[in-house]
């Protein structure tokens, strides 16, 4: 496979987990995408309306700050960006990431954890934070997906 980096963002561990299983996959680079301000259980509670995750995702101009950055991601060909769906879509965080970069003619392929819902308007809100990237339709996985299953989907688009 190409130079591949797997970017991702996660809440609870469970992304976490996918994203370590697709960085071996497709011997890419890993990165996590970690807040300055890191998210307690109480911020999470998507219950509240006045919870933090729940006020980031209504408003769409939200972005959380990241700690850490790429070093150098003109060496890589493709990102995939993980994340859980929030709402029906990426939290806002990943919108922060993606408008930190240049992109341009690099393919961006979102990959999601959630216990139910699927991708919804992922692609749609994403697209303006990585406008000159290929951005590829993503896909939602299972916490226990498989790390064959994992590479088929990955040379599948690459």
């Amino acid at each position: 496979m190409s130079n591949i980096l797997v970017a991702y963002f996660s809440a609870s561990g469970v992304t976490e987990g996918v994203a370590k299983k697709l960085s071996e996959a497709t011997e890419g680079d890993l990165f996590e995408i970690l807040p300055v301000i890191p998210y307690t259980s109480a911020d999470l509670d998507w219950k509240n309306p006045n919870s933090r995750s729940s006020l980031e995702m209504k408003d769409a101009d939200s972005r959380p700050q990241i700690a850490g950055r790429v070093e150098d991601i003109t060496k890589y060909d493709a990102v995939f960006v993980g994340f859980p769906i929030w709402w029906y879509v990426a939290p806002t965080i990943i919108n922060t990431f993606l408008e930190e970069y240049d992109l341009a003619d690099k393919k961006v392929i979102p990959f999601a954890t959630s216990g139910s819902s699927g991708m919804g308007k992922t692609n749609e809100k994403l697209a303006p934070s990585c406008p000159d990237a290929i951005l590829l339709e993503g896909k939602r996985f299972a916490s226990d997906v498989g790390a064959d299953e994992l590479k088929k989907w990955a040379e599948s688009i690459l």
